[in-house]
């Protein structure tokens, strides 16, 4: 009988080799059951996760089904489309039954002043003293993160600061060809840096982050940690039209689907954005309207005192 060897290339007894291949299948099981429930628990087509995680539909459909291979960096891309880490879907506990699950569940329903609660008795560093009069706004672009934090700087007399611009001032070239050179793994390293950078060297400011920091678990935590946060959110249309107008075609140029995908990325983001302090919808409101509300955020919640 031949030798039979595994991955790390030991040899193994026919029963070992039989075990290793059931473990694998048992993984591999596992893997494409929890891609598909997390998929449709976010009421995800498998159409538009194929476009956002860049995984052919067909390679998806194998996956889910249990007859797919997929290798470890097609998986991360799957994992990050649907915000979860890749850790949550090859873990031999079931996410659903877990207390952790449990606690995100339970966390994601609460209200904004019992997830604030629960914020401070996790990390119960003193809130003056961590949050300072720093203050951040999340949220896709389009909703007005960088104008109304321009402009509410400019009023408070305080800096204001885009974290993108902190990052092409380090990497010495644009954001979009950082992509390029660095990759995704590259940028949000830079985007860290970055991060604890502005941290230790301003007190009071205000800064606008990309949509995307969320997804980043240890740059998002030490966001929420050192900063006031304020959603700023606007409806999927209004996302899309201000995006247009100012003078970007790409969401739209080719891509029937792009609406899908916005409206899946905003769902897929919303209870990460909702760990946010505060709230400022612009939908509907004019950019004065929307600094007006911003200012009277900042005082009533005493971001600033």
């Amino acid at each position: 009988m031949s030798e039979i060897t595994n991955f790390r290339g030991e040899t193994l007894a026919p029963d070992s080799a039989t075990r290793d291949e059931a473990a694998v299948r048992g993984l591999i099981l596992r893997v494409g059951e929890r891609v598909r429930k997390a998929r449709e628990l976010k009421g995800i087509p498998r159409r538009v996760l194929s476009e956002v995680s860049g995984v052919s539909p067909r390679y998806l459909a194998l996956l889910e089904a249990g007859d797919g291979n997929i290798s470890i960096g097609l998986l991360q891309r799957v994992a990050d489309a649907l915000d979860h880490r890749i850790e949550w879907l090859v873990g031999e506990d079931d996410p659903w039954t877990s207390d952790a699950m449990r606690m995100s569940e339970l966390y994601r329903g609460a209200s904004s002043e019992v997830r604030a609660k629960v914020l401070d008795l996790l990390a119960p560093q003193p809130e003056a003293s961590a949050r300072r009069h720093r203050i951040a706004l999340i949220g896709l672009r389009g909703a007005g993160k960088s104008t109304l934090g321009a402009l509410a700087g400019e009023t408070l007399g305080i800096p204001f600061v885009e974290l993108n611009r902190e990052i092409e001032d380090q990497a010495g070239m644009p954001v979009n060809e950082v992509m390029a050179f660095y990759g995704q793994e590259g940028y949000r390293r830079l985007e860290a840096q970055a991060m604890n950078r502005i941290v230790a060297t301003h007190d009071t400011m205000i800064l606008a982050v990309a949509g995307g920091i969320v997804s980043e678990p240890e740059t998002y935590k030490t966001l929420l940690a050192h900063f006031h946060t304020v959603w700023v959110k606007a409806s999927p249309a209004e996302h899309m039209a201000r995006v247009r107008g100012q003078g970007d075609m790409r969401p739209m140029a080719g891509n029937p689907e792009a609406m899908d995908q916005l409206k899946f990325i905003l769902t897929s983001r919303e209870a990460l954005y909702d760990q946010a302090r505060a709230k400022l919808d612009t939908t509907g409101r004019t950019l004065a309207q929307s600094q007006a509300d911003l200012l009277a955020l900042i005082r009533e919640r005493g971001f600033l005192d």
